[in-house]
């Protein structure tokens, strides 16, 4: 478990902060994660990696001449915000465009498709790289949708090496195109991971046994089994790669044995001679290997195995130099120092025009509410986690626990400031979205955003305003994360509720009745997730195991709603 902590919230960032001054021959500190601190050549394409902490060495530990230039450091397990992503693209970029690499988890697709948006406002060619080598998290006609865990190195230090190289941006786009298609990884669990500050681990598994197909983010196997010796193990993983060959590929691979955290070298080196064996018996050639810990998952005892199908092209660019501080291979020109200083802080929000009284008068209410749901969610933080741990990753109660709280310092800095209740709203929305990470942080940013737009700064809330708030919320959950009924997620309980009060409004009852009946559906709707089979998010991978047990972004949602009526009835 995680012991040298102070307070567990403050975890990620204290270690981003003792990692910057620790290795500040490489790296600076940015607002949203790290840099370069030696100096890069303009004209460059700049490769930009991310994702949550827990997974050192990934991915600040690969910042530096031959890799990346930069990371984006979230929270635990959870994506970083689109504004982060947004900071440290910016530090990074030398005038040929930017990439933002990431394993394909919803939350980082959300929040950094949105922070390439805002790259292209600004006039640069930004674009996203996901790598999809995970075997257990889909089909190999998916092999797009798949998840990624340790294949990340290869894919980005291979991508990074073109970039360091010269290759335009599109040619460098080939590159990484080409080694995602020709990596695949398969791993395993002994044990799952304890999250700062949590007094038991995410998951467990049975003595004799392990969890096959696991992710990086705490989430347990797909399925168990015995665990077998070495030997066995070896014969799993490799056989396990071998049924999932690249099409077109030859017999000279990367291989690539990760330790996740809690499995000792000695005993990864006794694997590997397993693996080795195997490899070579079906005629497998190797042409190069690595064996340590590149991609952990805090204490998370396992081991995942990667092959990168080599081509030439690929080869070229694995074998590169490249000096980082976790990652080094042969030896690179020094580069001077890069003494630009950059703000580690996120932009202020500005009040242009102040809210008028009826409008600052919501906008009080609205921290009020806040207030209130800050509270509650984190009374049940520990709940929602436990909930989320079953097919998922367990950082849901501390997401929405530090989302909330994040949006209700806003709020209250704003009203202080007479704001109206769409600044204040939008405030909360980009705190939330920025305090949370992952996808419930995206989709609770923008939920609040919308419902801000639609009241206004100036306008007082009347009935037809009041009527569309929960569908406003809604509409831009679903068009965001691309959820609908069914997919076992928050939607399964914000659409009933917005039904619900739209249907009562409509016939003519007091708002705070229609939120009553709102919440009743809202809660109904969460209870009925419990039955269902997640179909989007981390827990898609997980299949039957998301079955009895309620989704946890839906019963947070209707918590939240509960909460908002007992606060306006109190």
């Amino acid at each position: 478990m995680t012991r040298l902590t102070n307070q567990p919230d403050d975890f990620p960032a204290e270690a981003v902060a003792g990692f910057a001054d620790a290795f500040d021959r490489y790296v600076k500190a940015t607002f949203g994660g790290v840099v370069r601190s030696t100096r890069t050549r303009q004209g460059k394409v700049a490769l930009v990696v991310g994702g949550g902490s827990g997974h050192y060495p990934a991915f600040a530990g690969w910042v530096g001449q031959g890799f990346a230039d930069g990371a984006v450091c979230g929270n635990i397990f959870s994506s970083p915000s689109a504004s982060q992503a947004y900071s440290v693209c910016k530090a990074a970029d030398r005038g040929a465009g930017v990439f933002i690499g990431f394993g394909n988890y919803a939350g980082d697709v959300l929040h950094f498709g949105q922070a390439v948006e805002r790259l292209a406002s600004d006039g640069i060619d930004a674009r996203t790289l996901l790598v999809t080598d995970d075997i257990a998290s889909g089909p190999p006609e998916e092999h797009q949708k798949r998840r990624g865990i340790a294949g990340d190195l290869p894919a980005f230090k291979i991508t990074g090496a073109a970039c360091e190289a010269g290759l335009d941006i599109d040619q460098v786009e080939r590159v990484f195109n080409l080694a995602n298609d020709r990596i695949r990884s398969f791993g395993v669990a002994f044990g799952g991971c304890t999250l700062p500050g949590a007094d038991h681990p995410l998951f467990t598994v049975p003595a004799g046994r392990m969890g096959i197909g696991l992710g990086i983010h705490g989430e347990p196997g797909i399925e168990e089994a015995d665990l077998g010796s070495a030997a066995d193990l070896a014969q799993t993983l490799v056989d396990g790669l071998l049924n999932d060959r690249p099409e077109g590929s030859g017999e000279r691979v990367v291989a690539i044995l990760n330790g996740l955290g809690g499995t000792k070298y000695e005993e990864m080196f006794v694997l590997w001679h397993g693996v080795q064996k195997h490899l070579r018996q079906a005629g497998i050639e190797i042409a190069d290997s690595d064996v340590g810990e590149f991609v952990t998952s805090l204490d998370m005892a396992g081991v995942s195995l990667t092959l990168v199908w080599l081509t030439d092209e690929l080869e070229k660019y694995w074998l590169a130099p490249c000096d980082t501080p976790a990652y080094r291979r042969g030896s690179v020109e020094p580069a001077g120092r890069d003494d630009a200083e950059l703000s580690k802080e996120p932009t202020a929000v500005e009040i242009g025009e102040a809210g008028s009284q009826p409008s600052r008068k919501a906008a009080a209410l609205a921290a009020s509410l806040l207030t209130a749901v800050a509270d509650r969610l984190k009374q049940d933080e520990a709940e929602l986690g436990d909930m989320d741990a079953i097919a998922g990753d367990g950082d849901h109660g501390t997401g929405m626990a530090r989302g909330s709280r994040a949006a209700r310092d806003a709020a209250a800095d704003v009203v202080k400031r007479h704001a109206g209740a769409q600044t204040t709203l939008n405030a909360a929305g980009a705190a939330w979205s920025e305090g949370s990470g992952g996808t419930s942080g995206a989709l609770w940013g923008a939920a609040l955003n919308a419902v801000g737009n639609l009241l206004g700064d100036q306008k007082a809330p009347d009935r037809d305003t009041l009527s569309g708030l929960l569908r406003a919320g809604l509409d831009a959950v679903t068009r965001l994360g691309g959820a609908q009924l069914g997919d076992k997620t928050m939607v399964d309980a914000m659409a009933p509720a917005a039904d619900a009060y739209e249907v009562a409004m409509a016939a003519g009852d007091e708002p705070i009745d229609a939120a009553r009946k709102a919440v009743e559906a809202a809660e109904q709707g969460a209870e009925s997730t419990r039955d269902m089979v997640a179909k989007l998010g981390r827990a898609r991978p997980l299949g039957e195991k998301s079955r009895g047990t309620a989704d946890p972004g839906a019963v947070s949602l209707s918590r939240v709603l509960s909460t908002i009526v007992d606060q306006l009835t109190s």
